[in-house]
């Protein structure tokens, strides 16, 4: 045998291997995961009472003297 062939035997039995670990772990990124559940928050009560509203600085006017 050669080494051209030798070599290529190993390349077979590698691609072949990696092949299969392909299969086995399957699809890589998004395509092979079932989709992430989205959070739903529950909407407010239409009963609850609004928050009020946060309330900036209060400007006062100073007369002048």
């Amino acid at each position: 045998m050669s080494s051209e062939s030798v070599g290529g035997i190993c390349g077979a039995i590698v691609a072949a291997i990696v092949l299969a670990v392909a299969v086995v772990f399957g699809p890589i990124g998004q395509y092979g995961k079932p989709p992430k559940p989205a959070k739903v928050e529950p909407a407010p009560s239409a009963m609850a009472p609004a928050a009020p509203a946060p309330r900036g600085p209060v400007i006062r006017e100073v007369p002048n003297q």
